[in-house]
């Protein structure tokens, strides 16, 4: 039932195409664990190619055990993975570095507001690595509902006017 409705909502929405090759943002989480797993499952059907992309933010402690059972995940599911490392993408600054750069700086922002700017960069570069045209991600509408609503607190006005459409290099799928 829930796999068929996903069907339904890619089709009728015209989400990913035939013959499109689809990253999917892999954390090692659940709400990424489902998406891949339902797009696997879904993938001959809708004739697309999927290609799993983790992102390791170089964070000690932070996401061993999850890139661990991403490489189990894709080795059980016969699926490509691809790791983008900060360090490797940045000219080998990693979280734990941009958090030390930043404390006791004055800067108001915190590490998150780094961190999911690179991640997203490192997403889109491992989707470009891939060949993707399409990037898929776990995050649903409570996630960016959070967002919006972190954001108003901040007062950040110029993340709240911000549009949802990238540069188009990648078409970003958000929650259906």
């Amino acid at each position: 039932a829930f796999e068929a409705e996903v069907l339904h909502t890619v089709r009728a929405g015209r989400l990913l195409p035939p013959g499109a090759v689809v990253a999917v943002g892999a954390s090692g989480g659940k709400d990424s664990t489902v998406l891949a797993h339902v797009l696997r499952a879904l993938a001959p059907s809708l004739d697309i190619t999927l290609h799993l992309v983790a992102v390791d933010e170089g964070i000690s402690g932070y996401r061993d055990a999850a890139l661990a059972a991403v490489r189990d995940q894709a080795a059980s599911w016969g699926l490509p993975l691809t790791i983008v490392a900060y360090a490797d993408l940045f000219g080998g600054w990693t979280m734990d570095a941009v958090a030390r750069s930043t404390a006791g700086s004055g800067r108001s922002r915190s590490c998150c507001t780094f961190c999911g700017v690179l991640r997203r960069r490192a997403l889109e570069e491992g989707a470009r690595r891939v060949g993707a045209t399409h990037i898929v991600t776990g995050h649903n509408a409570d996630d960016m509902a959070e967002t919006v609503l972190m954001n108003f607190l901040r007062g950040d006005a110029g993340r709240l006017a911000r549009g949802e459409d990238g540069d188009g290099a990648v078409a970003a799928l958000g929650p259906v």
